[in-house]
């Protein structure tokens, strides 16, 4: 297998039907879509977009929102992998495959898309091989029928297009969530199966910030983790700092890489509590909340419960 099929099968983009010829950001591309167009809307009447952390962070707060609202009402959840990770998708209008946020006019949330919507009709193929520990950025130049944007009289590099549609910042704030999913991926079965709880965690300190920030105000926490008063009062009011601060978590529990300090003794109080000392796992530590968060999706009732 070359190299290159190695970085593709690592991409973070599930079942892609596309095979991508892999762009630098130098390329040029010709395209340009506007209100005036035959094809206008018409990628919205067909989703299928992954969101970003960030982008869940912009859309609830665009709609003024709860994250649990956001992501009961306007999303789905799906699997990078059996019993793995998970990752959210656009919910479509029922009974079709459109975007609740589509009208006669263009996209009611412009101003907050969320990035395979900013990127379109550019795929960012963020890539890291099994020897390195970091991700590579590339591009892939996507064609579809019903897209007549690439027969307008418009050329630009890759870059310059993502200039314009103000993909700087989503790349930037969505690079860890990125990095996570491709260390998953390539890791495989060398991380064995992780537990219902760890993938819960995920799930919620990526995607529902606002739950997450009830998780870390809860005494349960804070008699476990010792996080400084400066940390703490950031991350109760910003959620970009509540998003790397549940970054750093998730890569506590679920790696060992460990960044956020336990308080004294806490591991042996809670070991004591559950009357177990054989057990030193992450995961068996002190989480409140966690033993019964559900992913607040399809309806379902709010829990959380202790």
């Amino acid at each position: 297998m070359s190299d290159d099929n190695k970085l593709i099968e690592d991409s973070p983009v599930p079942d892609s039907p596309v095979v991508p010829n892999q762009l630098e950001g130098d390329a040029v591309i010709q395209f340009r879509c506007h209100k005036d167009i035959d094809c206008f809307n018409a990628c919205c009447m067909n989703i299928d977009i992954m969101l970003t952390p960030y982008d869940i962070i912009r859309l609830k707060k665009r709609l003024g929102i709860t994250s649990t609202e956001f992501l009961r009402q306007y999303t789905e959840p799906f699997e990078f992998g059996k019993n793995s990770i998970a990752g959210v998708k656009y919910k479509p209008k029922e009974g079709t495959t459109a975007c609740q946020f589509v009208t006669d006019e263009g996209c009611s949330v412009y101003e907050d898309r969320p990035t395979a919507c900013r990127y379109y009709p550019i795929g960012l193929l963020s890539t890291r091989r099994q020897d390195e520990n970091f991700d590579r950025a590339s591009y892939a130049l996507v064609t579809e029928d019903h897209c007549h944007g690439h027969f307008e009289d418009r050329k630009l590099t890759i870059d310059e297009y993502r200039g314009e549609q103000g993909l700087e910042e989503y790349d930037e704030l969505g690079r860890p969530w990125r990095q996570l999913i491709l260390k998953v991926k390539s890791a495989g079965p060398a991380i064995g199966n992780m537990s219902k709880t760890s993938l819960k965690f995920f799930f919620m300190a990526c995607y529902d910030m606002d739950r997450f920030r009830e998780f870390v105000k809860s005494e349960g926490f804070a008699s476990t983790y010792d996080v400084d008063q400066e940390t703490m009062d950031k991350i109760l009011v910003d959620d970009l700092a509540l998003l790397e601060f549940g970054d750093r978590m998730i890569r506590q529990i679920m790696y060992a890489e460990e960044s956020i300090p336990f308080k004294k003794d806490a591991l042996e109080t809670h070991l004591a509590r559950r009357g177990d000392r054989k057990s030193t796992e992450h995961d068996d530590m002190a989480r409140p909340s966690m033993a019964a968060y559900d992913m607040p999706l399809d309806g379902d009732e709010e829990s959380g419960k202790s």
